[in-house]
């Protein structure tokens, strides 16, 4: 396993591996998020994205769970910037942060 993946057991306790899409610190709340997949499809056949809130500075951190508009709204925010930069052809790919 790299350092851009990590594992979680999901509801019946399967491992699943996920890819660290990216990771940001919010000035706003104050927080660190992780944006990562487990590259399954919803029903319309997009790949589904998660995020959580983590501690960057600790290697056995447990994800949190979103849970205030207010960070989903940063969230969303900064997902819909980067796909219009996609879209626009100014980056081709995210890289996560190191």
């Amino acid at each position: 396993m790299d350092k851009n993946t990590f594992t979680v057991l999901n509801d019946d306790g399967t491992e699943v591996t996920c890819h660290i899409l990216f990771t940001f610190d919010s000035e706003e709340t104050k927080k660190s998020y992780i944006v990562y997949t487990d590259d399954s499809k919803d029903a319309e056949g997009n790949i589904q994205v998660y995020a959580s809130i983590f501690d960057p500075n600790d290697p056995n951190t447990k994800l949190e769970a979103i849970e205030s508009e207010k960070e989903w709204k940063v969230i969303e925010s900064i997902l819909e910037t980067l796909q219009e930069e996609v879209k626009k052809g100014s980056i081709s790919e995210v890289k996560t942060s190191e």
